[in-house]
């Protein structure tokens, strides 16, 4: 047999290193996209990568903050193979070292290295997933400055594009590739740097696999019934600085909430509840329907929360689909533009305030907290976006 081995010192507690093997939320933080795991001899671990690669195996010996060993078999290999996983207290911090073991044979060379050097990628981003949050795969993947959408038969109907795969967009970023290269609202991408663009958003994560900021990608989308070519420039990512104190994070989430709810409360100043219930369109929202999208959001967010300190985040196989049912119906239990701004505004407080109580634990986990810090630190990204939507609602309702 051949043994390939990779390694890295991480400054973070040991019961962090060893969960980062053993549970399903913390592998998708450094590792893959979805896992699912059951810690234990002959127990199940399960991971995958968007572009459908996946590793189906089980674990074979477990001791707790010492060893990890499982069963390895992705979707390319010609056979399994077992991977052992070592923890070593150092130098303040852990020693961390995978040996890979293949079959000792010529055909097999190839695909050993290959394992060394993914491994050595994946460790160095566990390392600054433990040691700072960040997770390299984000970081380092480039921008595109868009807000997707969903993208139904209805609305392709609507607006007059006759393809039904696709993204349909929902907004486009000032200052950001997408918009420099003149994507607008309600343009339908459907190939991207030589891919298909479909309407499961993994496609456009796959799309871009491998490229930088600073790139330049051809995409081909739909603007209506024509379909359109550019050349897109892929912006850099910032990372926002997300601080290790719940309060600070609570408080700089909330300068950001605050003016997007007051613009959105403003929108409504003139109009009446009949016609902010109005529907532009019978296959459109009303401007109050669009505010209960945002309502369902803060909520979403605070399951999602409660998903990461559990260590239990749940998975799905998309995002699914904006319910028109499900905001109508939220829209009917608050039937006034008071009633609707005032439930989204305590929405906005609770997800707040259950950030500044969050346990010690979670704040030392480092990959959970700074990925929920990060989206926190974005609502105007979302709420802006709808704010426009808001307003033509209203003005058609006029």
């Amino acid at each position: 047999m051949t043994t390939v081995t990779a390694e890295t010192q991480v400054n973070a507690p040991l019961k962090f290193a060893y969960r980062a093997f053993t549970n399903a939320t913390s592998l998708r933080e450094w590792l893959c996209d979805v896992a699912t795991v059951a810690p234990h001899p002959r127990g199940r671990m399960y991971l995958w990568w968007a572009g459908d690669f996946y590793s189906s195996g089980h674990y074979l010996e477990l001791e707790e903050d010492k060893l990890v060993k499982f069963r390895w078999f992705s979707s390319i290999d010609p056979a399994p193979t077992e991977v052992t996983v070592t923890f070593t207290e150092k130098d303040g911090g852990v020693n961390v070292r995978m040996d890979h073991t293949v079959p000792d044979d010529d055909s097999w060379k190839k695909t050993a290295e290959d394992f060394r050097q993914n491994w050595e990628d994946s460790l160095r981003n566990l390392k600054s997933v433990l040691e700072t949050g960040i997770d390299l795969r984000i970081a380092e993947r480039p921008m595109l400055g868009i807000v997707p959408g969903d993208f139904s038969a209805d609305q392709a109907k609507a607006l007059g594009v006759p393809v039904r795969e696709g993204m349909r967009l929902d907004d486009v970023v000032d200052g950001m590739g997408a918009k420099r290269a003149g994507l607008e609202r309600d343009d339908v991408l459907v190939h991207m740097a030589g891919n298909a663009i479909t309407n499961d958003f993994t496609s456009l994560q796959t799309a871009i696999a491998g490229k930088k900021g600073g790139d330049v990608v051809e995409v081909v989308y739909y603007r209506g019934a024509e379909k359109k070519t550019i050349a897109m420039e892929l912006s850099k990512r910032p990372m926002p600085d997300v601080p290790f104190d719940p309060a600070e994070l609570s408080k700089r989430a909330r300068a950001l909430y605050e003016p997007a709810l007051d613009g959105i409360e403003k929108c409504f100043e003139g109009f009446s509840d009949e016609q902010a219930m109005k529907r532009p369109d019978p296959v459109e929202w009303s401007a109050l329907e669009v505010v209960a999208h945002l309502i369902q959001n803060e909520r979403f967010n605070i399951n999602y929360l409660s998903s990461l300190v559990d260590g239990y985040e749940s998975t799905s196989d998309g995002f699914g689909s904006n319910i028109t049912a499900s905001v109508a119906a939220t829209v009917k239990a608050n039937p006034s533009i008071k009633l609707m701004v005032d439930t989204l505004r305590r929405s906005v407080n609770e997800i707040l305030f259950y950030t500044e109580m969050l346990p010690e634990e979670f704040v030392a986990n480092k990959g959970s907290y700074y990925r929920f810090g990060m989206g926190l630190l974005q609502p105007n990204f979302h709420l802006n976006t709808h704010t426009d939507q808001i307003k033509k609602a209203l003005e058609a309702a006029k």
